[in-house]
């Protein structure tokens, strides 16, 4: 199958034309689309008419299908027996059936973050399939992460170089969580390094986001603040972002080491319906670890 790659920006993002994904790929063709993604982080693919099954079947020539995150049992939302159900299947949604979401992470604004990356093993991939859209807002904004750490200066690479910082996360959080009035044990949380090493091109990527970054290790709260202040400008810096509106019918696909993501606000009275599901990964390799492939 024939196919052509339209980059988005320089440095991240480019829609796939010419498939139809609803359909067996040949290994050719999974070939060109893996090379795409190595190049551009995120993939995009427009005009879909994907069922679960038939999503589920193009997310597993990816990898291992990925595990649905559990909630405690308070913040899980009603399961949802329509026809967009599927076992494996996250629904990211704001429609409510007797007053409770059908899905996850259901209104307005979520600053950027990778997803997964509290987790000791996170997912490698994602790819989110959109129904229903709202008139405006709601888009996603992707950055990538190994641009956004060419760019920057010697002296942050330098503080950073060894380090871990403390990614954390609850299902019903859309800011920053406050450390001083929770206990960590409380929420879902892993120490990761501040730079990974990219297992595929063996590229620098930095890995801290807004959302979910808390606390870098060795630095006095005042200290870890400032930094990461600092460095979440050079992540969320225009110069390496792809902002992605959705219409219905699209599926995009995203490299959850190398890039990470936001979402813009919408109306809340406006239905919003996607389906998600991952790639699940292994732990993060930090850059330091084999310096020699740099």
């Amino acid at each position: 199958m024939s196919f052509t790659v339209h980059p988005m920006t320089p440095v991240i993002g480019a829609e796939i034309r010419g498939l139809d994904i609803s359909r067996p790929l040949d290994a050719e063709t999974v070939a060109g689309l893996r090379h795409a993604w190595r190049d551009h982080a995120v993939l995009v693919f427009r005009d879909q008419q994907l069922d679960p099954d038939q999503q589920r079947a193009f997310v597993s020539i990816w990898g291992t299908i990925g595990k649905r995150s559990q909630a405690l049992p308070s913040q899980r939302p009603r399961a949802w027996d329509g026809p967009d159900y599927n076992a494996d299947a996250m629904l990211v949604s704001n429609i409510r059936k007797d007053g409770k979401p059908i899905g996850v992470l259901p209104d307005g604004e979520m600053w950027f973050h990778h997803d997964m990356c509290y987790a000791a093993a996170p997912n490698r991939a994602s790819f989110l399939y959109s129904m229903e859209i709202p008139s405006h807002g709601g888009d996603t904004h992707f950055a990538s992460m190994s641009a956004a750490y060419d760019r920057l200066p010697d002296r942050l690479r330098e503080a950073i170089e060894g380090r871990r910082v403390l990614q954390a996360f609850d299902e019903l959080q859309d800011r920053r969580l406050d450390l001083d009035t929770l206990s960590i044990e409380s929420v879902k949380h892993a120490w990761q390094p501040m730079v990974l090493r990219h297992p595929e091109t063996g590229r620098r990527a930095l890995y801290v986001n807004r959302l979910m970054s808390h606390r870098v290790e060795g630095l006095s709260p005042q200290e870890s603040e400032a930094l990461l202040d600092e460095l979440f400008t050079y992540g969320e810096d225009p110069a390496v972002r792809y902002e992605h509106v959705w219409k219905v019918g699209d599926l995009v696909m995203w490299d959850n080491l190398n890039s990470m993501h936001a979402r813009t606000d919408f109306p809340r009275e406006e239905r919003r319906l996607m389906r998600r599901f991952t790639i699940s990964g292994t732990p993060v390799t930090a850059a330091w670890e084999d310096a020699s492939a740099a």
